[in-house]
């Protein structure tokens, strides 16, 4: 790795590779299902209803499982067995997709595999902060690793899905499942937790209403982004763009995403969280507005999907900090499990619940409910 790319070492105790190689595998695994998932299901004849019931579900199981896992990882205290539990769960479940590919099998081991899928990722950022310790702001370039996993994924894939059969697609998960589980396995003893102690209940952290209000704007967030998780690339599709010219653009957003990781640790100093999530909020409002009228174009479509920088990048590594800031050592887990609930779980749910109802009708709609949801949430921002 070169030096560009290192994180300060924490008693010798960082295990830089195999986090980033974990975060490689998981987002490999994202990038592999985000982009083709909803192509694949086209390829096995399900309707658009279908497909969005069945992108959903996942997000729907989030909003219950994370927060399940978190209550338990806060109580034996051990992330990291919770990490391996989900990571061998959701691997075995999904599988199983590999030779079932009827609607109610394939919603019903999606549902399972969610459920343990959804254990591993909230978990593995405590466990990352954990071995940063008093280095935090470095988070990012760690995470990074995730969007370059991402990255290849979709690229590879692309090309792959432009001359072979999507239905290598189960497969090609499963293995990178599998990877990520020897990874997990291989990380060594956390070091002490160095966030505060507190008597305080996790449910008394979150009747404060900046909390609250931080959530449900991260909330609004995602469910704007409902209509790009299950949509994009049957939109760019019906436009009439190839399967690898699709994956350019996704790496596109993605690779806008690895630079601000990159530059997180000094904007995270420089800019106060709530400044940075309203400059988010307002240029991801722009972005759906240019994706819904200026898709034709490619060099346009490009140059939007850079705002993927923001929409996510920025938001994400905010989340992060703001969870780190607001929650004590005993409750981390459970903190960063309900922002994945409230957020990856229930606002993107809804979103692609939502989009699944009225895109057939008025894909102008959709992504103008998306814009309002960003604006709106920019107002609730401001007033915080």
């Amino acid at each position: 790795m070169s030096s560009a790319l290192e994180v300060p070492s924490v008693g010798g105790a960082m295990p830089y590779k195999r986090l980033s190689a974990i975060y490689f595998c998981y987002f490999a695994v994202v990038g592999s299902l985000t982009p083709y998932w909803g192509l694949y299901l086209l390829s096995l004849e399900f309707n658009v209803r279908d497909i969005g019931l069945i992108t959903a579900a996942p997000l729907f199981t989030k909003l219950i499982s994370p927060n399940i896992w978190g209550w338990l990882a806060d109580k034996c205290e051990k992330p990291i067995a919770i990490m391996m539990f989900g990571a061998i769960g959701a691997s075995t479940f999904f599988v199983a997709l590999i030779f079932f590919r009827s609607y109610w099998p394939v919603i019903s081991f999606v549902l399972l595999y969610s459920f343990f899928w959804n254990a591993i990722l909230p978990q593995f950022e405590v466990v990352t902060l954990r071995y940063l310790k008093d280095n935090p702001y470095f988070y990012s370039r760690i995470r990074v690793w995730g969007s370059v996993g991402f990255i290849v994924l979709v690229l590879s894939l692309g090309v792959l899905f432009d001359y072979f059969s999507l239905t290598l697609l189960p497969i090609i998960v499963s293995v990178f499942m599998l990877v990520m589980v020897l990874g997990v396995v291989s990380l060594p003893k956390l070091p002490a937790s160095t966030c505060r102690l507190s008597s305080e209940s996790f449910a008394f952290a979150l009747k404060n209403t900046s909390v609250l209000m931080f959530f449900g704007v991260l909330f609004l967030l995602q469910f704007s982004h409902g209509v790009y998780y299950a949509f994009f690339s049957i939109y760019l599709d019906g436009i009439g763009y190839s399967k690898s010219l699709i994956a350019c653009f996704w790496t596109a957003g993605v690779l806008a995403e690895i630079v601000i990781f990159f530059k997180m640790p000094g904007l995270l100093q420089r800019f106060s969280l709530y400044q940075l999530l309203f400059t988010t909020l307002v240029l991801t409002a722009f972005r759906w507005f240019m994706l819904s009228y200026f898709a034709e174009q490619a060099i346009v479509l490009f140059f939007v999907q850079l705002l993927h920088a923001f929409s996510f990048g920025v938001a994400h590594a905010v989340a992060i900090e703001f969870v780190r800031l607001k929650f004590t050592k005993k409750h981390q887990s459970q903190g960063q499990a309900f922002y994945s609930a409230i957020s990856f779980g229930g606002g993107a749910a809804l979103g692609i619940f939502f989009s699944s109802r009225v895109w057939e009708h008025s894909t102008h709609l959709v992504f103008g409910v998306s814009v309002f949801a960003c604006l709106f949430a920019a107002f609730l921002c401001r007033l915080y």
